[in-house]
């Protein structure tokens, strides 16, 4: 997801942009079917883990570039402390040597040069102790004032009078807009861009950057770092000019001879000014070199530039650098080089300032979504729970003053959420839900107040704020319900589930606005009703118990033709909440479901993705009809059972018109026998699918031919048989082929063997002669192996995951017991 607050005020919109994860092209159908046993490790995270993995194969070490400015605070900390040595050494010399043991001595220019000289370091030694103080507090604003300060502090002498301008500038330029931030000019002189949150409230206390040292606000603490710096550039230049004076004229005056107390005073002088002319020097020097990288190098400018940080971040670069070289002036000069842009970034999240809040969430924001720097960003965010926790607490931070920082916490543990122990830890911290819970709002009034997205002319700025929280909440929903655990902290979060159902609500003229966030919250329900084991149960009827559910499904089913994806999110969350017996019934108590799937499935001339629309809606008709009488008495109504014999031909519908068929003949077969008996006409079909070698469509139409054969008399099977021009041996020989192939309950189709016994069943009861026919194919050995290696995959209709649902009334032991009973009687 990536929301660029750069951008957005330099044209005044605000453009929302969710990255989508790739889609997977399933080549077979059934791979996510719940017909066949899933491993919910394999339908969840293998995609995560398989993109994790081939990143961190791939990825490589990126050189961080804020390397650069700690190198430079080191250099410039070596000189500034060698500099300031020098001029301690200066200091003791002239304070003990000269005027204490030759003040007395001394020539009276000597001694006010001296003296002088002492002064003006001592200004300077005071000036440089206070400056790096006054140039972070300069720092904390990111108004115009507070960009344009380090350049005119910066600048080389020439940018003098634009100095004097800042620093003299009436208050009341200042206070145009008060409580307030301020709009200022891009640096290229384009369009103004908006650097921080408007309207600001007051605070009820000063903040550093605009304390007015004197009235009318002449001296305002930004300026007065601009004054030291210019106060230490004097001192020096002096310092310089004095020292070399005196070291050139060597005019110390005449020392008498055999006058003892004269003799070292021309050495003594001579060093102290040699020492102050090489403090001076030394501290010009560093300055120059100061301005050699920032100014004309423009060292700050190009480490953005690598960072990614934008234009309008300069002012975090700068704030950076000066933390760096303060460390290294006021400490060990190696401290400035333990820094880091991100560990910079999370300790300001801990501020009192707002501002500094949001220069460090500008900075973890960018780097989380930067491609170059994003994994090991992550990596160290992911280990500091504080950070994590703070971010959590970010999302709760409602006022429109803070809505970047909240945007911007929300996209962060987007990312974090991206990888499953982030997403542990993320979901871990208390209140964490309720926390991104928060992020959705659904006010319908606002929901249907607007037409498009991207398009500020037809909706107003709280309506889009609204939409782009519920997507960031959405998305990070989703991402965190990959994890089973997750999905039940997702379901005990009170109130989650009914906001999540409600963005689901369209109706015919829903706009492109509400495409993405009905999407998300489909992807998001259809993570949650797939859940495996207790959770999922859970899970599942407190979906299908809220009263939108359903219905909301059904409109997407109904006006959703333009967007088959939606129609496939819907479906497959009615086919998991099917799972359960109360939901079917609710399902199928809903007036229009079963038409409109039925309406989907036979569906003609359809694309690809509506194919798959269409299979997902027989899986879904296939699961309702399971075990419920009043469902498949619903869908008997319909006269649907000649389009279903129909679709038996149809490569992408038969699977699942066999399965919705066999389940018809079993639970409908009370009220509907006549109507079920159009199902015979199917007999040839089914006969020739079988002696397929495609071993799904073997399995379903196994289950089938058991089925729709128990509505033939015998004279009726054997015409059937001629019909289709297939032999009962044949037909015997495969179903023993079947059983010899599939020594073990194959995981793909765990029903083939069941349904190849029961099929063998019947047609031993129909006919005494295949009795003999399965003997003699030695049969009884194959059903005895079978008796072995039977295992529950094969006792139940589907499965969640790896959970059974819907066992079969009668057990596999107790198929092979009749059978090899009809065989020992035969």
């Amino acid at each position: 997801m990536d929301l660029d607050p750069t951008n957005s005020t330099q044209t005044g919109d605000l453009h929302l942009q969710i990255d989508e994860p790739p889609k997977r092209i399933e080549t077979n159908n059934s791979s996510t079917s719940i017909f066949a046993p899933q491993s919910s490790l394999e339908t969840r995270d293998s995609s995560t883990n398989a993109n994790s993995i081939s990143r961190a194969v791939t990825s490589s070490p990126v050189k961080a570039p804020e390397k650069k400015l700690t190198l430079f605070a080191l250099r410039l900390a070596i000189l500034e402390k060698i500099a300031t040595g020098l001029g301690t050494l200066g200091f003791i010399w002239a304070t003990v040597v000269l005027l204490g043991g030759f003040a007395i001595v001394l020539d009276s220019t000597d001694f006010w040069f001296v003296s002088v000289i002492l002064l003006i370091e001592g200004t300077r030694i005071f000036s440089r102790s206070h400056e790096l103080e006054w140039q972070h507090q300069a720092t904390w604003s990111i108004t115009d004032a507070g960009i344009s300060s380090f350049r005119v502090l910066r600048s080389s002498s020439h940018f003098l009078v634009q100095g004097v301008k800042a620093i003299f500038r009436p208050v009341w330029k200042k206070q145009t807009s008060p409580g307030s931030r301020e709009v200022s000019s891009s640096s290229d002189g384009k369009k103004p861009r908006v650097l921080a949150r408007k309207n600001r409230i007051p605070t009820r206390t000063w903040e550093a950057p605009n304390v007015p040292l004197l009235p009318r606000g002449f001296f305002e603490a930004r300026h007065i770092s601009r004054i030291l710096y210019w106060l230490q550039l004097a001192s020096a230049t002096a310092c310089v000019a004095l020292s070399l004076m005196k070291l050139i004229r060597h005019n110390y005056g005449e020392v008498e001879k055999g006058d003892t107390d004269k003799r070292n005073r021309k050495s003594a002088l001579n060093i102290f000014y040699t020492l102050a002319l090489a403090e001076a020097s030394l501290f010009l020097l560093e300055k120059a070199y100061w301005e050699w990288n920032v100014i004309y190098c423009k060292i700050l400018e190009e480490v953005n530039k690598e960072c990614e940080l934008g234009p309008s971040s300069m002012v975090t670069i700068k704030r950076f650098f000066y933390d760096a070289y303060s460390k290294c002036v006021n400490g060990s000069i190696f401290d400035g080089l333990k820094m880091d842009m991100v560990s910079f970034g999370m300790d300001l999240l801990d501020s009192k300032s707002s501002d500094e809040q949001l220069i460090g969430i500008r900075i973890l924001r960018q780097f989380s979504v930067s491609e170059k720097y994003s994994d090991d960003t992550l990596q160290k965010i992911g280990i500091n729970l504080g950070v994590i926790e703070r971010f959590v607490e970010m999302l709760n931070w409602k006022d429109v003053q803070d809505e970047e920082i909240r945007r911007s916490a929300a996209e962060i543990l987007l990312k974090l959420a991206g990888k499953k122990q982030n997403s542990l830890r993320v979901a871990g911290i208390p209140g964490a839900m309720e926390s991104i819970s928060s992020l959705l709002q659904t006010n319908r009034k606002l929901r249907h107040g607007f037409d498009e997205i991207a398009s500020r002319s037809n909706i107003d700025e709280s309506s889009y704020r609204s939409c782009m929280f519920n997507n960031l909440g959405l998305t990070l929903l989703k991402k965190l319900a990959r994890d089973h655990d997750n999905c039940g902290k997702i379901g005990n979060t009170r109130g989650l589930l009914p906001k999540i159902v409600d963005f689901t609500q369209i109706n015919e003229n829903f706009s492109e606005s509400q495409i993405l966030t009905v999407k998300r919250s489909l992807q998001l329900l259809r993570m949650l009703s797939s859940t495996t084991g207790p959770t999922g149960k859970n899970l599942r009827q407190e979906i299908s118990e809220i009263v939108f559910t359903i219905s909301n499904i059904r409109d997407i089913l109904r006006y959703g033709e333009k967007y088959p994806m939606h129609q496939k999110l819907g479906i497959e969350i009615l086919t998991s909440l099917a799972l359960e017996e109360e939901a079917t019934e609710r399902i199928g108590c809903t007036g229009g479901i079963v038409k409109e799937l039925f309406t989907i499935f036979f569906k003609q001339d359809c694309s690809e993705e509506q194919n798959r629309v269409k299979i997902s809606a027989g899986e879904a008709l296939a699961t309702l009809a399971l075990e419920s009488k009043g469902n498949c008495h619903r869908m008997l109504r319909l006269k649907v059972i000649g389009r279903l014999v129909g679709a038996l031909e149809d490569r992408i519908l038969r699977v699942n018109a066999a399965r919705i068929l066999r389940n018809l003949c079993i639970y409908g077969v009370e009220d509907s026998y006549h109507q079920l008996k159009e199902v015979t006409a199917a007999a040839p079909i089914v006969l020739k699918a079988i002696m397929s070698e495609e071993i799904k469509l073997q399995e379903v139409m196994l289950g089938l031919a058991a089925t729709i054969f128990k509505f033939m008399t015998s004279q009726e099977s054997r015409s059937m048989f001629e019909s289709s021009e297939i032999k009962q041996l044949e037909l015997a020989t495969a179903l023993v082929q079947i059983l010899r192939r599939h020594k073990h309950p194959p995981v793909k189709v765990p029903r083939i063997r069941r349904y190849s016994i029961e099929l063998a069943i019947w047609m031993m009861r129909d006919d005494d002669n295949n009795i003999r026919v399965f003997k003699s194919l030695g049969m009884e050995e194959d059903l005895e192996r079978v008796l072995e290696t039977t295992a529950e995959v094969e006792s139940f209709n589907i499965f969640s995951g790896t959970v059974g649902v819907s066992r079969h009334s009668i057990s596999m032991h107790s198929l092979i017991e009749t059978a090899l009973e009809l065989l020992m009687d035969g």
